[in-house]
């Protein structure tokens, strides 16, 4: 069994904590990744469970055993690295057995452990070949493969695809997800690439300055976040904030008015301050708004900036001040909103635009601590106009 467990587990080195008071309960067979910006703490969290920093403080358990004060070897794990590390004077078979070699396996057991792991990672037929004669993928599957025959139980991977091209990088996400799902195997795995953490994990532990900010499925990370943290470090592009001060119908930002019932918001009064969070996808010109179930108003803004992705176009627009103030606003995120559209729309930079927010999609947090407060809001009555979208009213 795979099972990983951390209990409090903290690391400091003098006055610097790089892990704070860290909990997870990995299950068995999940693929969970440690996810945050550089110098989150999500290495040296990964290097605990190996064993090959010890914590100042707290358990680690592996299969039901405690290892917290157990060497490498001993903790039933193997490790995929950043750094490839393949002996260059070895052969690929060679490379691969090498640790059970200096174990003393037997000839037979070597053999039948480097075939079968060499089958998975579809490395039959190479198994004669030397490091400098193969491409970046396969080397990395070399050494997942000299992790495959340890037979351990849980691997942990520490940006294992950081030094591979991106079109490569996607095709080991692939091979890894196949990988897991062919060993049933606990895999951990860290990133600071959140796309990669989206689309392989069951899991993901976002970690900020050595904090767990949230531990859930990537879905939930994605569109229940726990905090602003969070809610801007799940998605690419990120999500827009706006700031805002709540009154009696909703939230007023610097540009427009968001209204929604301010009952459903537990311990919120009127004139505190609120930040309200969008993601591009949620934001919608007024001609393409005919399926929005509950929009808001009519907000009038301004293209500024267009990036064409293939498949969709990234449009950032000014409101308000930021419309009237052009390239001066720029840099102050509450005049700004970035929204996605479909490529074939026509539209151009400098052109006055109508668009909507999704309400049902809106999140807001407390400006202060970050903590989220609502997902999604709510609006008893909405009087549509011709085009589909809320009647404007005086405000």
């Amino acid at each position: 069994m795979g099972e990983v467990n951390l209990e409090h587990v903290s690391k400091r080195y003098d006055d610097v904590t790089a892990v704070d008071d860290m909990n997870l309960e990995i299950e068995d067979g999940e693929f969970v990744t440690l996810v945050g910006p550089s110098g989150c703490g999500k290495s040296t969290t990964l290097e605990t469970i190996a064993g090959l920093t010890m914590p100042t403080e707290g358990k680690i358990s592996i299969a039901d055993r405690e290892v917290t004060n157990l060497p490498p070897k001993d903790r039933g794990i193997a490790m995929v690295f950043q750094n490839i590390a393949l002996f260059p004077h070895m052969d690929v078979y060679d490379n691969i057995s090498f640790g059970l070699r200096l174990r003393n396996y037997e000839k037979e057991e070597v053999d039948r452990r480097v075939e079968d792991a060499a089958e998975i990672v579809q490395l039959e037929g190479m198994l004669d070949r030397m490091p400098d004669e193969m491409s970046g993928g396969q080397r990395q599957r070399v050494a997942i493969a000299r992790a495959i025959v340890r037979e351990p139980e849980v691997f942990l991977m520490d940006e294992p695809l950081a030094n591979l091209d991106a079109k490569l990088r996607v095709h080991m996400r692939t091979e890894l997800q196949r990988l897991h799902k062919e060993l049933d195997a606990t895999i951990i795995y860290v990133t600071h690439d959140q796309a990669e953490a989206m689309t392989m994990s069951d899991r993901v532990a976002v970690i900020n300055k050595g904090e767990l900010q949230q531990f859930a499925p990537p879905l939930e990370c994605y569109n229940e976040p726990k905090n602003l943290f969070v809610a801007g470090f799940m998605g690419s592009p990120s999500m827009n904030f706006v700031e805002g001060v709540v009154d009696s119908n909703g939230l007023e930002t610097p540009d427009y008015h968001v209204e929604f019932d301010t009952g459903q918001l537990n311990g919120i009064s009127v004139d505190d301050r609120l930040t309200m969070g969008v993601r591009p996808e949620d934001v919608y010109l007024v001609d393409d708004a005919d399926n929005v179930a509950n929009p808001t108003h009519r907000i009038n803004a301004r293209t500024d900036v267009l990036e064409p992705m293939g498949d969709e176009i990234f449009v950032y627009i000014l409101t308000g001040e930021g419309s009237a103030a052009g390239m001066d606003a720029e840099a102050d995120d509450s005049h700004q909103l970035l929204m996605s559209v479909n490529p074939d729309k026509d539209i151009d930079i400098d052109q006055d635009v109508e668009v909507v927010l999704d309400r049902e999609r809106i999140h807001l947090f407390d400006t202060e601590t970050g903590d989220a407060i609502a997902h999604g809001l709510e609006f008893a009555s909405v009087e549509t106009g011709p085009t589909g979208t809320e009647a404007e009213g005086d405000d």
